[in-house]
This record gives structure tokens, sequence and C-alpha cells, in this order.
């Protein structure tokens, strides 16, 4: 029970124990993403342009699967803080239901809509061709992908980040088996090619799904008779909503804002520099992994002592997110100044690449600490039901703010592509400042200290 308990014991030591087997685990979901792009590229270049072209489509599950996840993570975390069993049992069954009813919305839609979203991107070819089909098999599994973050959402909300991770790793490494036997037909089935990693995906979702049913089951708050006598509630499925969309909405900003930055990549530059920043940003999401595992920690943190009222824990969990983010970046942040040509050089050979993609690093090596602060921010507003911030952040970080500044600096100050890159640093501090604004604002209001 102590482990559950969020509201007593140091919370150094619930943050360790949350954030790590968090980040471990995001860790091998970034490596398995990488598995699939291997893979992409062994069968030709039109079927990694195809999953390339993909990617803004795929978000769009990943999003909703996420913002659902979240919210169910903090009304549960909250309902545990208040002692409510019924409550969070209440949302389990509401949550997992609405899951079940969307999956299958999004499949059927997803799955028609998919070469009009094609079309659009403005994609043709062999390339659009293969996108579709991986598309359309993502779309066919999406259910799964909800289902399993809201799963993690309940597990989460008790302190458990270990179960999620050890789905993550037996994940990639299960992606390292299927991948090539749907793709090339080993063992008798039949050659796939590029549905082979749409469909390796929805079967390694389908058993974690199943495994993350079974851990859910047996958690020490989850009681099989308890959920199974809940009904459907309209109203705890809109809080639920209310909760979970604005995260959802916060990462659709971050697939536009991938667009707007490669937008004025090309406008400065050329598609050599649109090389050099993806590869750059696979170095840095690496960097971000420890970042990651502390919202986690933090969100479920201060739901659970938001909804136990226990006000000065809040506030301790945001600082010590805080401290301990902002070292883990500065220190990530000098390693990646001094290493920066050799990363870039383990995705691409060309000087040209890894000369472009080590002046991006090496700037943008001062915005790191700007990720941990904003993401801990928005953790403990969301734990305190207050996640609308989010998008507004997210509007200004990745739409609004990069088309005037970056367009300023680009052309008017003449700096060109460096524009963009000091224009990215300059965005997120602003954001912090912002933040913290705005938090001070809602804090006095929601969590007064006296």
């Amino acid at each position: 029970m102590s482990e559950t308990d969020l509201t007593k014991g140091p919370i150094l030591d619930h943050m360790k124990r949350i954030a790590i087997p968090s980040s471990i685990g995001l860790l091998f979901n970034t490596l398995y993403n990488v598995v699939d792009t291997y893979y992409a590229g062994m069968l030709s270049t039109d079927a990694l342009a195809g999953l390339t072209l993909s990617f803004p489509i795929f978000f769009i599950i990943i999003a909703l699967s996420s913002g659902i996840g979240s919210g169910t993570t903090a009304l549960s975390s909250i309902a545990l803080g208040e002692n409510s069993l019924d409550d969070f049992h209440k949302l389990a069954y509401n949550a997992l239901l609405s899951g079940i009813l969307v999956s299958l919305f999004l499949g059927v839609i997803g799955f028609i809509l998919t070469p009009f979203l094609f079309t659009v991107t403005g994609a043709s070819g062999p390339s659009m061709a293969l996108g579709i089909s991986y598309t359309q098999t993502i779309f066919f599994g999406a259910g799964f992908f909800i289902l399993s973050f809201i799963l993690n959402g309940i597990l989460n909300a008790q302190g458990d980040t270990k179960s999620y991770r050890n789905f993550l790793i037996f994940g990639f490494f299960m992606n390292l088996i299927l991948d090539p036997l749907f793709i090339f037909g080993w063992f008798g089935i039949p050659k796939m090619g590029v549905i082979g990693i749409a469909f390796a995906t929805v079967v390694v979702q389908l058993i974690g799904t199943v495994y993350l049913t079974y851990r859910v089951i047996k958690s020490p708050l989850f009681n099989y008779k308890t959920f199974m006598s809940e009904r459907l509630s309209s109203t705890t499925i809109i809080s639920l909503f209310k909760q979970g969309m604005p995260a959802s909405l916060n990462m659709a900003t971050i697939a536009i804002g991938v667009f707007v930055i490669n937008y004025f990549i090309l406008y400065f530059d050329n598609a050599t520099t649109i090389a050099a920043f993806g590869a750059a940003v696979r170095v840095e999401q690496l960097a971000l992994l420890p970042a990651l595992g502390l919202n986690v920690a933090t969100l479920t943190i201060a739901g659970q002592n938001f909804g136990a009222k226990k006000i000065t824990r809040i506030y301790e969990v945001l600082s010590k997110s805080i401290w301990i983010g902002v070292a883990i970046m500065v220190s990530g942040a000098v390693i990646i100044f001094i290493f920066a040509p050799y990363a870039i050089s383990i995705f691409n050979d060309d000087p040209l690449v890894i000369s472009s993609g080590t002046t991006y690093l090496r700037i943008e090596a001062l915005a790191l600490p700007t990720y941990v602060i904003l993401n801990a921010i928005i953790s403990v507003l969301q734990g305190i039901k207050k996640p609308n911030f989010a998008v507004y952040i997210g509007l200004y970080r990745q739409i609004l703010m990069p088309f005037i500044l970056f367009h300023l600096l680009g052309t008017y100050f003449g700096l060109g592509i460096y524009g963009v890159w000091w224009g990215i640093v300059i965005i997120n501090w602003t954001a912090v400042a912002i933040a913290f604004f705005f938090f001070r604002r809602i804090a006095n209001k929601t969590i007064p200290l006296a």
C-alpha cells in the first residue's frame, strides 16, 4: 500500500521509483521506431518515404491515445488521493469503455480517410501507395494503442510505471523478430513488405494490451467485482475528455510545429539541412528521455496530493522535478555540445549533414532545460485539473511565434537558417517565463499555500 500511496513518504523516493522505469521504457520505445525505420530503408527508398509521410497521420492515434491516457492518470490519481476507490473504479470502467468506442470510430474513419489525407500532404507515386497501406493497417489496430495508454494511466495513478516499461522492452525485442518475419515472409508466412512493419506493430500492441490488462487486474487497488459493477457515466466520460483533450491537442501542435520548422528550413536552406535536422532531433529525443520520465512522476504525485489536499507536497514535487530535470539537461547539453558531430555521423556520413546538424544541436543545447521546466509545470497543472494551459503554450511555441520570429530573424535580421535555430531557443525561454507567470496566477487561486 505504501508504494501506491504517494501522499506520504519522501517525494524524491517516489519520483525515482516512478520516473526511472518510465524513462527506460521510453528509451526502448524510441529504439522501437528506429528498428521500423531501418527495415523500411532495407525495403526501398519509397517504403522509407511512405513511413515518413505517414507520421502526421499516425500521430493522430498517438496524440489521442496519450491524451486519454494522461487524463486517466490525472483523474485516477486525484481519486486515490481522496481515498475514493469507488471513483477510481468508475473512472477506470468509463475510460476503458470510451476507449473502445473511440477505437471503433477512429479505426473505421481513419481507414476510409487515409487516401484523402495522403493526397492533402501532396504525396504521389509508389511512396504514397506504400504509405497508405502502412497507415491503413495501423488504423486497423488503433484500439490497442488507445487501450494500452488507458490501462497504463490506471497503473501510473498507483505509482506503477514498471509494467509499461516491461511491455516497451518486450515490444522492442518482439519487433526485432516480427518485422523481418512479416516483411520477408519467413517460415511460410506470406511476404507482406511494408504492411508487415505495420502488422508487427499491431501484434505488439495487442500483446501489450493483454499484458497491461492482466497487470491492472492484479494491481493492489483494483477490485474486479467493483469494476464490473460500474455503469456508463456520461459525467465521468465528459470529465475524462475535458482532462485529456488538451494534452492531445498539445501533442497535435507538436506535429504541426514540425511542419512549420521544415517549411522554414526549406525556405532558408535545402533538403540537406532537413536531413540534418531529422538526425539531430533523434539525438535530442534520446537526451530528453529522463525529462519524459519525470513528467509521469510529477503528474501522478501532484494528482494524488491534490486529491488529498496536501498542497505543500504539490509545490515540493514541482520544485524537485524542475531542479532534477535542469541538472540532467545541463549535463546532457554539455555532452551534446562536445559530441554533436559524432552523434550526427551515426545517422548520416554526409559532411554537410554532419556540419549542419552539429550547428543545430550546439545552439539547441541552450534550450534543453526549457523542456523539463515547461513539462513539469504542465504536469502539475494537469494534476490539479487545470490542463488547458498545455494547448495555449503549444500554440504559442509551435505555431504562432515560429511564423513570426523565424521570418523576423531569418529575413529582417538576415540570419537565414540560423534565425530558425536561435528562434527555437528564444521561443522556448519566453514560453518558460509565460508558464511561470500563468502557474503562479492559477496556483494562487487553486492551491494557495495559506
